[in-house]
């Protein structure tokens, strides 16, 4: 099984999406409802579908994970505590307790970081998209409900970011500035292929119920389309104006 579906495409910008796939493989046995892949859990709702809808309108490539982050969670690093969740938002991940942590980041981990690195490589693209999507809600009740419709998330790198947020919030969308997750906390994929390179990125988060059917999704492809091409033009304008 390929670690990465690939979508290819001719533009400068790179649409990446860690939480594609619920996909469990056939030999790992999570110990768990099967109910409980459909959740936001197992999958980033929507955001296979956005970043697909995304790539076709700009033309532009993409790679979209093909195992479930119940299996390994791909946007952390390989030492973090939660690469192979045991619990996730109150559920219990009974089949992870003696999971083989080297043998799953050499089969899934490693594999999908070396796609990206090679495209990054051969492509250079001028913007980095980094697709994810979140529940309204945590199960757990330990926070409270969140009122985004997006966030944008990023650590130290905030070239992109900062017209990203100040867009959608012209655009009455209500958008959460490293929410609802810190990119200084939360950025695995993005600090090692995107500001480790030097390379602006958009970490966007979604809120599911917003692109659970075709019609959000088209919303948002649009939405994200009209973004993408707004940063990606005031990146270019920097630049020009820097030389």
């Amino acid at each position: 099984m390929s670690v990465a579906e690939r979508i290819a495409g001719a533009g400068d910008v790179l649409i990446l999406c860690d939480h594609a796939s619920n996909h469990v493989p056939e030999d790992i046995d999570l110990g768990i409802d099967p109910a409980l892949l459909v959740k936001h859990i197992a999958i980033d709702i929507g955001a296979a579908a956005v970043s697909r809808g995304l790539a076709e309108r700009l033309g532009a490539p993409a790679l979209l994970a093909t195992v479930s982050r119940l299996v390994i969670d791909l946007n952390r690093e390989v030492d973090a505590p939660g690469l192979i969740p045991h619990v996730s938002d109150g559920h219990a991940i009974p089949g992870n307790a003696g999971a083989d942590r080297v043998e799953r980041i050499a089969r899934f981990h490693a594999p999908y970081h070396r796609a990206i690195a090679a495209q990054v490589r051969a492509q250079r693209p001028a913007l980095i998209v980094s697709v994810h999507s979140f529940t309204p809600a945590l199960e757990t009740g330990i926070a409270a409900p969140r009122p985004w419709e997006a966030g944008v998330l990023y650590n130290r790198d905030a070239r992109a970011a900062r017209p990203a947020i100040d867009w959608l919030g012209a655009q009455g969308i209500p958008t959460g500035d490293n929410e609802p997750y810190s990119g200084r906390i939360l950025n695995a994929t993005m600090n090692r292929h995107a500001e480790a390179t030097g390379i602006p990125y958009l970490g966007i988060e979604i809120r599911n119920d917003h692109i659970s059917d075709p019609a959000g999704v088209t919303r948002w492809c649009e939405i994200l389309t009209n973004l993408v091409t707004i940063v990606r033009d005031h990146l270019a304008q920097g630049r020009a104006a820097a030389t």
